[in-house]
């Protein structure tokens, strides 16, 4: 009887499956070798560039960024204020130390209630948010706030936990993708949906250890840091009715960060906020 010769289908899945655990391997090689102790955390996290290559970043992003937003603002007293603020916090706190040049910029945008921090201390407020905030209290929350973002090495981090978690799913990818099969398509696009929500739920936490350090080194810059609560009521009321769900956002919502902030000034004043910091 006439037997029809195998068309090789499992030697092809074998080779994927092959080729996808060398992925998968190397990507986690790689990311358990970019391992690094950060001082000022005092943390053991996972970086993918080194601070010369974040400042060199940060520094070349700068102007790029600025002009997303209109540039920097032509008010001199106003960012006067910004420095100053900013850089109590950095001479407070030792932060000189880390090797960023720190810069704070207020930005002309009047629009977009926003701050951010490039790698290697490249700070921004914009001047919608800005404008919102009544203390300076307020505003030393804020540019703390980003000032972590810098010395905790988010950026870098992210960068570490992207590149493993492109590695991984891509290996899943290949490793499940057959081209005579319609239904692996699904399963290549749940696999990158996957990647995608590991990476946010990494920028909230992100997010609320800034809080919880920025709380610390706002106080040592003698801030009131109870200001960072009412900070999270701006933030609040600015994003009403455009919020995506938290669960898809790198950011926590500002209500729910109230209780984790409130914790982090417990920590730094068991016994009470003293009187005299400056609100």
């Amino acid at each position: 009887m006439y037997r029809r010769r195998s068309s090789g289908g499992g030697g092809l899945s074998k080779g994927r499956i092959l080729i996808a655990l060398v992925i998968a391997a190397f990507s986690i090689l790689s990311y358990c070798g970019s391992k690094a102790y950060n001082p000022f955390t005092d943390e053991e996290q996972y970086v993918a560039i080194s601070k010369e290559q974040e400042i060199a970043l940060g520094l070349q992003a700068a102007p790029e960024m600025a002009q997303q937003y209109g540039g920097a603002d032509p008010d001199q007293s106003a960012q006067a204020l910004v420095d100053e603020i900013g850089q109590r916090i950095v001479e407070a706190n030792d932060l000189d130390e880390t090797e960023y040049p720190f810069e704070f910029t207020l930005l002309d945008d009047d629009q977009t209630v926003n701050a951010f921090a490039l790698p290697g201390g490249q700070i921004f407020i914009t001047a919608a948010l800005f404008d919102r905030l009544q203390t300076e209290g307020q505003l030393a929350g804020v540019l703390a706030h980003e000032i972590v973002h810098a010395v905790a090495r988010h950026s870098a981090e992210q960068m570490a936990k992207a590149e493993l978690t492109q590695g991984l799913t891509g290996a899943a990818v290949i490793a499940a993708y057959d081209p005579n099969d319609p239904s692996t398509q699904r399963t290549a696009q749940v696999a990158a949906l996957i990647g995608q929500v590991i990476n946010m739920k990494f920028g909230r936490d992100d997010e609320l250890e800034s809080d919880e350090l920025g709380v610390r080194y706002m106080a040592e810059a003698g801030y009131d840091p109870r200001s960072m609560l009412e900070v999270m009521r701006v933030l609040a009321e600015a994003s009403e009715g455009q919020r995506p769900p938290e669960f898809f956002s790198t950011h926590p919502n500002p209500e729910n960060r109230l209780e984790n902030i409130r914790e982090a000034i417990a920590e730094v004043y068991p016994d009470g906020v003293p009187e005299g910091l400056q609100e």
